[in-house]
């Protein structure tokens, strides 16, 4: 076994160690930080296939903007962030069975459809910038402005929900409610 491998394992054994703890908080912060790990995690891997710039994109896009906008969801709609006794059920235990169980059939399939593949570390043109950016300018365009729109979307969509009813094209509180906090800033 070469270092590069015995890395990759570690790598992996943190993304699953963190991935395992972001479903498993029960704080909302602290699981997106434990995502922010294992999506580094997973970039490290990504660089360890030589696949660079999917390594890039996935700490720019996933951990720089992704969680980011989570973040900014949590703090937008004032969503319970710590232990909530009304959301606990009682079903942990058969999620976990369940969670366990659907793991092993999918490592057991995808194990079985990729056993005589190996990929070519020296050859360095799958990941490479240029082979990524033909296809992703070429032919995957248009999903990818799609995307950006559902994001935007959703992100005007916590801003709108965050400052709550109220009538009026302000879509804030009444007039009073903002000379009253204009005369509080002003003192």
């Amino acid at each position: 076994m070469t270092g590069v491998e015995i890395l990759f394992l570690l790598l992996g054994a943190v993304a699953v160690g963190a991935a395992l703890l972001v479903v498993s908080s029960t704080n909302l912060v602290h699981a997106a930080l434990w995502l922010v790990v294992t999506l580094g995690a997973l970039a490290g891997c990504y660089l360890l296939l030589t696949a660079e710039l999917v390594a890039w994109v996935q700490v720019l896009i996933y951990v720089g903007a992704v969680v980011v906008l989570l973040l900014f969801g949590l703090m937008l709609t004032r969503a319970p962030i710590g232990y909530s006794a009304e959301f606990t059920t009682g079903n942990r235990w058969v999620a976990a069975v369940v969670a366990g169980a659907t793991g092993g059939v999918l490592v057991t399939v995808v194990g079985e459809a990729f056993r005589q593949e190996y990929i070519d570390v020296h050859a360095g043109v799958a990941g490479s910038s240029a082979a990524m950016g033909v296809a992703i300018f070429r032919y995957w365009v248009l999903p990818f402005e799609a995307l950006s729109v559902l994001l935007l979307a959703a992100l005007v969509g916590a801003i709108v929900l965050s400052r709550g009813g109220g009538g009026g094209a302000s879509g804030g509180g009444s007039s009073t409610e903002t000379s009253a906090g204009a005369e509080d800033v002003a003192r």
